[in-house]
């Protein structure tokens, strides 16, 4: 009898976030879930693990009731994967699933990250991989705070996507490579999506950040507070993942690796011949 599947939970908001333990728990149907995740906020930290060559974190046993093997890290989310793929807590991952997290990550969001950092992370450790965020559209709205907002999200959404997707990964043919799904899921309950689509990763926000202000910090001589002015909406490619958002759709990217451009070489070659012989 085969052993069962060994699948890590993280994500970038903290070993405490619903949207973590609404995913682990959607997660428990597919095999042995352990839950490995920062003890604090890490959101945008990307794939970064700091530099724990010079303040090595803590790891404490933490508690999430309904799990046997809960772990809280005090480092972003990319450093609980690459502790869980060395053995730290046990014999390494089968899978990583990471999420869910409160706003959508498409579009420019994927490169900063932190749950997204995660799954990539796994995936250079040989892993395969998936990212689940929810889409948040009331934030701002007649004067709802980030928490209000967060406690009313269709967790449940996210997280019956995300199984979907998660059983046809186990059951599809072995690859030779890992690979990395991005799931972003609109902000709506299951019976109101307006399908799925395969996307591809937008190269520009749905409303762009246009300046970045300096403003002196009353009483902090050479301090200064930071203002975001936006602009409008920016159109959106309709194969983009941020469209599939806008649409009401749920969308799936495969993300690729960092790869090489060796076709654009030419002119480099000619200035580093120059230069070293």
């Amino acid at each position: 009898m085969a052993d069962p599947l060994r699948i890590m939970l993280t994500n970038d908001d903290g070993i405490d976030s619903v949207g973590l333990h609404v995913l682990a728990r959607e997660m428990q149907q597919f095999g042995d879930v352990t839950i490995i995740a920062p003890d604090q906020e890490f959101s945008g930290a990307g794939a970064a693990i700091g530099a724990i060559w010079e303040n090595m974190p803590d790891v404490h046993e933490a508690h999430v009731e309904g799990f046997e093997t809960c772990w809280a890290v005090s480092g972003p989310p990319a450093l609980c994967v690459l502790f869980a793929r060395l053995g730290a807590f046990g014999p390494p991952p089968d899978l990583v699933v990471s999420g869910i997290n409160p706003g959508a990550n498409v579009g420019r969001s994927v490169y900063h990250s932190g749950t997204i950092g995660a799954a990539l992370t796994a995936r250079n450790g040989g892993i395969h991989s998936v990212a689940v965020s929810q889409a948040v559209t009331d934030f701002g709205v007649e004067g709802q705070a980030w928490g209000d907002v967060i406690a009313s999200l269709p967790w449940q959404t996210a997280a019956t996507v995300a199984a979907a997707a998660v059983k046809a990964i186990i059951e599809a043919p072995p690859t030779d490579d890992a690979r990395v799904l991005n799931i972003n899921v609109p902000d709506r309950e299951l019976d109101k999506l307006e399908g799925w689509a395969w996307t591809t990763v937008g190269q520009s926000p749905p409303r762009s950040m246009t300046e970045v202000k300096l403003t002196p910090k009353p009483g902090h001589t050479g301090t200064h507070s930071v203002e975001f002015v936006y602009g409008d909406s920016v159109d959106q490619p309709a194969n983009s993942d941020t469209q599939a958002i806008i649409d009401g759709k749920v969308s799936l990217t495969w993300l690729s690796r960092i790869g090489d451009l060796n076709a654009a070489n030419a002119a480099t070659d000619l200035a580093m011949s120059d230069l070293l012989g």
